[in-house]
């Protein structure tokens, strides 16, 4: 193997375990040399060498194997200029056996019995993640109630159940909160929850230590499986042939397959046609990105919650529709905002009003800023009302072209930062003073005119989700 060769797996690792483990723990490795089925890697420490041994050696393996290398293990040995004690390395079981004595400082082998692949320990559940405190609202109404009827545990209606949607719209919250309702109501059932990372590592512990029967068997014996971000298996072809074969093999038995993933199975890249096309047969479902009104309940939902820990706090008028106007892209950082509010609020014993909100999450204000631009309300409020973008910006003063026009600049003064004059500039070279008089005069047909308002608001859900 080449260190060219190296530099692109390093760059496929960065992509799997992030950045600050690839920084730690990966980038420091110096590729040495591959003989006889070992790959010998130069580490500063020790201790280094001893970590990525137990916690990314499995990995490093699996892809060196992938990309065409024969690896059966992995030896780590400590730079010239640091103390020598060998590093014990890790090892698979995927070709032939250990080589002779003379690589003393890797002939350690790892013992099939520490990790048991014996029996199948599902992901840790979060009890926080339930039906009960999940907030329903229209972006999620569908995933909710087809969640709800796989936790029924009856008789398989649609498998697999595939959710997808973008970060912190709920997808794990569901995942959990079926897993919860199955164990609690059907306890007899063998429910396995776990990330598709977790199959593969598993996986690869097969190989290993050649136990793919065992392997098999485990993982064909469930009653419902439950894969989170099965995006993760993209690229990684044994992993996907053998969740293809299971796949198969539970679905033949009629048991139940959920599946969670960032996008839709036709969208992730690198996912092998056969399975995208066994997770499009079942119901594939959207969580939507959240409107106005489910940030405000997913709010109130956790002020409730809060009420028995801060029962001495009381929280303004207009705080919590704040949050939900201004933190409109991600669930869980809305829900870290609140947390942050009530934790400050209660260690400074003040009320939580719109100054200590505005001065305790500056930064997160900051960050949520909408980055909306005229451009893309101009090309919204056209495509919305079926005239062309041209009619918005030019000239013609007809009213099916004006109202229009009004509502445009109404919501570039309402989700943007610009000035009047920069706004009307936009709008054909328009005076500051137009611009002013379609802002008020939309303000005006907002309270008299219910179909006005329904249009701009229905706008500034589309423009903001």
């Amino acid at each position: 193997m080449t260190q060219e060769k190296w530099g692109l797996l390093r760059n496929k690792l960065l992509k799997t375990v992030g950045r600050n483990n690839y920084t730690t723990w990966i980038e420091p490795l110096e590729f040495q040399e591959l003989q006889d089925g070992v790959a010998v890697f130069s580490v500063p420490t020790n201790f280094m060498g001893n970590y990525v041994s137990q916690n990314f050696a499995d990995l490093i393996l699996y892809e060196l194997n992938t990309s065409g290398e024969t690896v059966q293990r992995l030896a780590f040995r400590v730079a010239a200029n640091s103390p020598t004690r060998p590093v014990p390395a890790a090892e698979t079981g995927v070709a032939a056996p250990a080589p002779a004595p003379q690589h003393a400082d890797i002939s350690h082998r790892a013992d099939p019995g520490n990790d048991a692949l014996d029996s199948l320990q599902a992901a840790p559940l979060d009890t926080r993640f339930t039906f009960d405190s999940f907030v329903v609202g229209k972006p999620n109404e569908l995933a909710h109630a087809a969640a709800r009827r796989v936790a029924e545990g009856g008789p398989v209606t649609f498998n697999p159940l595939v959710l997808y949607g973008g970060v912190g719209l709920g997808k794990t919250h569901l995942m959990h909160a079926i897993a919860w309702e199955l164990k609690t109501k059907h306890p007899e059932l063998n429910v396995l929850y776990l990330s598709a990372e977790q199959f593969m590592y598993r996986f690869v512990q097969a190989l290993r230590e050649r136990r793919m029967m065992d392997f098999k068997h485990l993982f064909r014996s469930v009653d419902v499986l439950m894969v989170d971000d099965v995006q993760f298996i993209a690229g990684k072809d044994s992993t996907q042939e053998e969740f293809f074969h299971t796949f198969n093999a539970l679905v033949d038995q009629n048991k139940q397959i959920i599946i969670s993933a960032d996008r839709a199975p036709g969208e992730i890249k690198d996912l092998e046609d056969r399975v995208k096309s066994r997770l499009q047969c079942g119901l594939v479902v959207d969580l939507h990105p959240t409107d106005y009104e489910l940030r405000l309940g997913i709010l109130q939902n956790k002020v409730q919650q809060y009420s028995s820990t801060y029962p001495d706090l009381s929280i303004a008028d207009g705080v919590l529709e704040f949050l939900a106007h201004r933190i409109s892209t991600n669930v869980r950082v809305l829900e870290g905002a609140l947390t942050r509010l009530f934790a400050f609020a209660s260690l400074v014993g003040r009320e939580i009003d719109m100054e200590l909100t505005q001065d305790c999450l500056a930064d997160v204000l900051r960050a949520s800023e909408r980055k909306i631009t005229v451009e893309e309300i101009q090309r919204k409020v056209s495509e919305y009302y079926n005239i062309r973008l041209s009619d918005i910006i030019g000239p013609k003063r007809l009213r099916s072209y004006a109202r229009p026009r009004q509502v445009a600049m109404y919501l570039c003064k309402q989700l943007t930062s610009r000035s009047l004059p920069e706004i009307g500039r936009r709008f054909g070279g328009r005076d500051h003073t137009t611009v002013m008089h379609g802002v008020k005069r939309i303000e005006e047909l907002k309270v008299t005119d219910g179909q006005i308002a329904e249009d701009v608001e229905m706008l500034r859900r589309s423009l903001e989700a």
